[in-house]
């Protein structure tokens, strides 16, 4: 397949000073922001990986935000500059949205989506998942959990497989999923009790086992909420983190810290890092990337020190897959 080519990258010398976790000062700079894929008439729904010394970006690509054609992209780049597209899942049968991707505990990369089925069919929505070990050849899709639930990102602990899957039709509950083999997939515990519109969902877990889980909400209430658990992860408590996240991304640092990274809709609509304190649920921004309209879905990934971030952006006249570097400042 073609290489894509990318001019010298467009280096931002911005730099953020906010106060977080009793920090006078600290600086967050944008190293760069790179646009890396701008080939269909829409490209949103990012994540991103390091694997094999390689990075790989997945997005969907399509004519619309919503399109029957949607079809999950998959780039690859040894060094962040130069990205080639290495594989393009399709479905004759759906739009495929919202690609998601992690290592397996046995080596291999899963990519995991949502298929839009065209209508009329027996349900709106079917999670699906495919298998590579190399990034480029991939396994036909995999169906997993029940139809119309979405499970939007898996997280790997302990050897299992978990999601929070959200149900696209009435009743809207939001539910966790665990897989032991990551092909099955079943509901762990009840619904979680969050009011409003709950869907999209960042699972994280800590080295003692305790997990946490950013959740979306639209409509009224729309601020997303905090979740905590402990094994066996059926009892959860929440918190409002007082701000709207659109597409959120988790992420625990080596030092501990935690990050998302989101849409923010106060005011114009903007793709942002936050910093987290998961005792208070409290939000401190951190930066505000280059993006505006049509934007968000983060994949994040630590590497030497450097937070690269994956997203997508409509604030050039057309949706685009961006990536930026982001050093963070030292904790104390």
């Amino acid at each position: 397949m073609p290489q894509l080519v990318l001019p010298l990258p467009f280096v931002l010398l911005l730099v953020f000073t906010t106060s977080v976790f009793g920090t006078e000062s600290a600086e967050v700079e944008i190293i760069d922001v790179k646009m890396i894929s701008d080939t269909a008439p829409h490209s949103a729904f990012t994540d991103l990986i390091r694997f094999q010394d390689n990075w790989f970006c997945v997005f969907r690509e399509g004519k619309a935000h919503v399109s029957r054609d949607g079809a999950l992209q998959v780039l690859k780049s040894h060094d962040g500059n130069v990205w080639q597209s290495v594989a393009r899942l399709t479905s004759p049968d759906a739009d495929l949205r919202d690609a998601k991707i992690t290592i397996t505990p046995t080596g291999q990369l899963m990519l995991c989506g949502a298929a839009a089925l065209h209508q009329p069919a027996e349900a709106r929505h079917q999670s699906m998942i495919w298998y590579s070990d190399n990034g480029t050849a991939w396994s036909d899709a995999i169906a997993i959990g029940p139809p119309d639930y979405w499970i939007w990102r898996i997280s790997w602990h302990d050897g299992k497989a978990y999601g929070v899957g959200y149900h696209t039709i009435e009743p809207r509950e939001t539910q966790l999923f665990v897989s032991g083999d990551g092909h099955r997939f079943e509901k762990l515990g009840e619904p979680f009790s969050v009011d409003g519109f709950s869907n999209e969902a960042s699972l994280i877990f800590h080295t003692d086992g305790t997990a946490l889980c950013v959740v979306r909400r639209d409509g009224t209430p729309d601020d997303a909420q905090l979740g905590k658990s402990v094994p066996p992860y059926t009892d959860w408590k929440w918190q409002s983190l007082g701000q709207y996240i659109g597409g959120p991304a988790l992420k625990q640092m080596p030092d501990g810290r935690h990050i998302i990274a989101g849409r923010r809709k106060t005011g114009p609509a903007k793709t942002v890092l936050w910093q987290l304190d998961p005792t208070t649920a409290k939000l401190s921004e951190l930066a505000v990337l280059p993006s505006g309209g049509d934007t968000s879905y983060p994949g994040l990934v630590l590497h030497d020190d450097i937070l690269w971030m994956s997203y997508y952006s409509s604030h050039e006249g057309k949706t685009r897959i961006y990536l930026a570097k982001i050093k963070l400042p030292t904790s104390k």
